[in-house]
């Protein structure tokens, strides 16, 4: 080859990296108050000003903080962040600060605040810092550190939960308390009277030399904490919502007064439940003490739930904001984390000064995914059941997805699976999903598993979920164009595999693996059990499934030969489970050799992952569908509403996708206790909204109006509707090259069906045994 073609070819190699490195390279370094504690819980303000003669047609700037930061100019938010994510993989965001500025003096504002050993188990941290890096320089540069001031906020502090008295296990933040007469009001204006302000110092005091303190990117070896990258996501929502409607209380609207030395509760519905930003403005009230306390539901006094619009004897219980004014006019008390809630109890002590609440707000906030899929069936149930999964999903997904938006606001890989797969049939978007895919991945630990939930500053093991994660990238390479992402992980793949290897027995079954093997919750007995060998078959089948995944993706993307080993270990795995936990007397799979106990949970892994031979599948999940959740008949474990997703997968497998409609009463026996969000388990649940239980808006989409991959990426589309007793439907589902519509009429026992398929994609349809090709536009089937 001759040199020119060589150096041609390096170059067309390097130059995305070249370029990549030019944009990551930093000049700015990281700052902090001076004198400050660096690790304890604190709030900080830095300012910056800056004189223009004209204002620029763009001011970019990159801004980071440890933990979070509200950018302003002049008064006005900017933004917020940065999206959450490990040490390693630092999250910065951009701004273009133009459209803000002017002529004159600007300011250039940040609350940063850092919650230390209080902060959200979701929330890493090394120490307290800011960050900003503008494209200027000169005399307009404003980048940090030249210039800058900081300053404690004294007003604003965590509230702990010890105070605040959750009732549960807690993994999310602290409440706030804000003490208006410690709070600098003006610290944002031109003119600031406060005089605590200080020169800004540098975060890394044990370094002997300021460079330690220069921002670095990921791929970049710096001398601190934080490997800078772009945060790939969108900014999150913010949109104006109610903070709901006084149903209890002394006075009925706002605003309204509170008279001196009184002890009132007003009790705020929102008739629904939403994540949020409360904002709280009031008048007066010195010496007095406002508590806002936020609650998914209200509590008898057995502490237990109900009818979840019944308000009568019951109280809120959760997560407290307090708030001690000082006797001044429209002071706004606004939390620095959203509060999650339905009802809102407001608790008003007075002392010698009445207090005027002039206003209760609130900004709704989440990841800003839209609804582009839609299901109509004429079916009132079924459309509730829709808004609700939709609401309950929304609500589990911001700058990561979490189990729950109010206990613990973690994202968990058995949790995010599902909700990865809502995201992309109901949203089309993938961001969020990349995201999740890149955090477990990020999260490798040197054995070989992940961790069970990540970002986390909590170290959790649950090896299960490594197994789920395969799951998730195989989900990946179906249904999204890209399988990039799935054959990064294919290291990540074949370390947890060999991980779970080391502990197989000689018969092929998994031994106690260490760790939370958590399969599913359960009302009684325990899941996974192990016989008296220690072996599990339900750990086991979930080994199974993730080497027959692993195998697609190996094929697919990576080596052959290990896609024929796991092949291989698979077939031996399947009839060693088969024999050793098939009951002939039962007619299931037990959950261990022993067969003295028996789930949902194995039998439908069993089918989905054909342990159990096709002409036996049918039965076996007949079997199953006549246990609700929460439930134990004849001893047989249920699955809850989270695994119930993994039932509807298995009777699509079994050819019996029609029983799924029948299989939704779990849900439609919620809807008379007016749930708006789904609950994590049956019965007297913690967490009134899980998103592994929205997933039947991903069935109504994939098993009922039967639209799934027809091929890896959604190359093509298989359509095979399954309408159960439904007469009728339609719905969209955004592919990656625009909506596939479908419309079904049932008539005189033939299916007519219009398909219109966007852009070049073709497919197939099938229905009552038969198949039919399917072209690009609009097709019309009568079957």
């Amino acid at each position: 080859m001759p040199p020119r073609h060589r150096w041609l070819i390096a170059l067309a190699v390097l130059w995305p990296i070249l370029l990549r490195a030019e944009e990551t390279k930093w000049h700015a370094a990281w700052i902090t108050h001076p004198t400050a504690p660096l690790r304890e819980p604190i709030v900080l303000h830095f300012r910056r000003e800056l004189t223009l003669t004209a204002v620029p047609a763009s001011y970019p700037v990159r801004v980071s903080a440890d933990n979070r930061f509200i950018l302003f100019v002049n008064g006005t938010q900017v933004g917020t962040g940065p999206a959450r994510g490990d040490l390693a993989h630092w999250r910065y965001e951009s701004f273009d600060l133009a459209p803000l500025l002017h002529a004159g003096l600007n300011v250039i504002g940040a609350t940063v605040w850092n919650y230390g050993i209080v902060a959200p188990i979701a929330q890493e941290t090394d120490r307290t810092a800011f960050l900003l890096e503008s494209d200027a320089t000169g005399p307009l540069a404003i980048s940090t550190p030249v210039g800058w001031k900081a300053e404690i906020e004294y007003g604003q502090r965590p509230f702990l939960h010890a105070q605040t008295n959750p009732h549960a296990y807690w993994a999310a933040g602290p409440g706030e308390e804000i003490d208006a007469s410690q709070m600098d009001w003006t610290w944002n204006e031109p003119a600031t009277t406060n005089g605590h302000w200080m020169p800004a110092g540098y975060p890394m005091r044990e370094a002997s030399f300021s460079a330690a303190n220069v921002a670095h990117s990921a791929d970049e070896t710096g001398d601190n904490p934080w490997g800078l990258m772009a945060d790939p996501l969108p900014p999150m929502e913010l949109s104006p919502t109610t903070a709901g409607r006084i149903v209890r209380g002394p006075i009925s609207a706002l605003p309204g007064s509170i008279p001196p030395h009184s002890h009132v509760h007003l009790l705020f519905d929102r008739d629904t439940l939403a994540c949020a930003y409360p904002e709280l403005t009031v008048s007066g009230g010195r010496g007095s003490q406002l508590r806002l306390t936020y609650s998914e539901a209200l509590y008898d006094q057995k502490y237990h739930k109900g009818d979840r619009n019944e308000t009568a004897g019951r109280q809120a219980y959760g997560l407290t904001d307090r708030l001690l004014p000082d006797g001044g006019s429209h002071r706004v008390f606004r939390s620095l984390w959203w509060r999650t809630w339905r009802y809102l109890d407001l608790e008003i002590v007075t002392a010698d000064e009445p207090v005027t609440i002039d206003s209760l707000q609130a900004d709704f906030t989440a990841y800003p995914f839209h609804a582009r899929a839609s299901v109509r069936t004429g079916d009132p149930d079924l459309a509730r059941i829709w808004d609700i999964s939709w609401r309950t999903a929304r609500l589990n997904a911001h700058e990561t997805y979490s189990d729950t938006p109010t206990y613990e606001q973690l994202q968990y890989i058995g949790d995010t699976r599902i909700q990865a797969m809502i995201s992309y049939a109901v949203t089309g978007d993938d961001r969020l999903p990349r995201q999740a895919l890149d955090a477990f991945f990020d999260s490798r630990e040197p054995e070989g598993l992940t961790q069970s939930r990540y970002p986390s500053s909590l170290r959790q093991m649950i090896p299960t979920f490594s197994l789920q994660w395969i799951g998730m990238l195989h989900d990946w390479w179906e249904y999204r164009p890209d399988p990039a992402p799935a054959r990064e992980a294919l290291p990540g793949v074949r370390a947890v595999l060999a991980w779970f290897a080391r502990y197989q027995r000689p018969d092929g079954l998994l031994a106690q693996v260490p760790g939370w093997s958590f399969v599913d919750w359960v009302s009684t007995g325990v899941l996974p059990s192990y016989g008296a060998s220690g072996e599990s078959c339900v750990t086991t089948l979930e080994y199974l499934g993730a080497l027959d995944q692993a195998a697609d993706l190996e094929t697919a993307l990576g080596d052959p030969a290990q896609a024929l080993a796991d092949r291989e270990q698979a077939t031996r795995i399947r009839g060693a489970l088969f024999h050793a936990g098939w009951s002939e007397e039962r007619q299931l799979l037990a959950d261990n050799p022993d067969r003295t106990a028996f789930s949902q949970q194995a039998n439908v892994m069993a089918v989905l992952f054909d342990v159990v031979p096709r002409e036996r599948q049918r039965d076996v999940l007949g079997r199953l569908l006549a246990i609700g959740p929460g439930t134990a008949p004849d001893g047989v474990l249920s699955a809850s509403y989270y695994f119930r997703y993994y039932l509807a997968r298995a009777l699509d497998h079994a050819g019996m996708a029609d029983a799924y409609l029948a299989s939704l009463k779990p849900w439609r026996d919620l809807l008379p206790l007016h749930f708006s969000t789904w609950p994590e388990i049956p019965g007297d649940t913690r967490s009134d909204s899980h998103a592994w239980s929205a997933h039947p808006m991903f069935d109504l989409l994939t098993l009922v109006a039967g639209i799934e991959p027809g091929s890896p990426g959604f190359a093509t589309v298989r359509i095979a509707p399954h309408l159960g007793d439904l007469p009728s439907l339609s719905a969209e589902y955004p592919h990656p090259q625009g909506l596939i519509q479908v419309e079904y009429r049932r008539s005189g026992g033939k299916l007519n069906a219009t398909v219109t398929l966007p852009g070049t994609l073709t497919g197939t349809f099938e229905y009552a045994g038969q198949s039919r090709a399917l072209h690009a536009g609009k097709n019309r089937l009568t079957l």
